[in-house]
């Protein structure tokens, strides 16, 4: 990937609920300095997505970049929480549920969280 990033990026929408919601418990529980909280939509999202391959007009997935590549869906929520001390061993007992099974229950969150949990006009991060 070529630079070691300092600290791991993770891409999320930023007018979504939910998606604040857990930028909100992260920015709460997760230690100082280990992610940069990035929303899709501010434009360094926008190159993020067009860097990786990403459609830049939607996202359905958190994405985490760090200096192991790119996580997504399942994967990528999993390893995010991995990086909580408090949270470790929740992450990798839920590792232990087949991917399939984690991605079907992630994307179909991800399809209907602004019916769940509504838009927000307004980002838990500035950007």
């Amino acid at each position: 990937m070529g630079k070691a990033i300092t600290q791991d990026i993770i891409v999320f929408d930023g007018e979504c609920n939910l998606c604040n919601g857990v930028v909100g418990w992260l920015l709460k529980f997760a230690p100082a300095d280990v992610f940069q909280f990035v929303a899709f939509q501010s434009p360094y999202g926008q190159q993020l997505l067009k860097n990786y391959g990403f459609p830049t007009k939607r996202l359905d997935t958190v994405i985490l970049i760090d200096n192991e590549g790119i996580q997504t869906h399942s994967d990528g929520f999993l390893k995010i929480v991995s990086k909580i001390p408090k949270w470790q061993r929740v992450a990798a007992l839920l590792a232990f549920i087949p991917r399939l099974i984690r991605d079907y229950i992630y994307k179909t969150a991800s399809r209907n969280r602004v019916k769940w949990f509504g838009k927000s006009k307004s980002c838990t991060i500035s950007f």
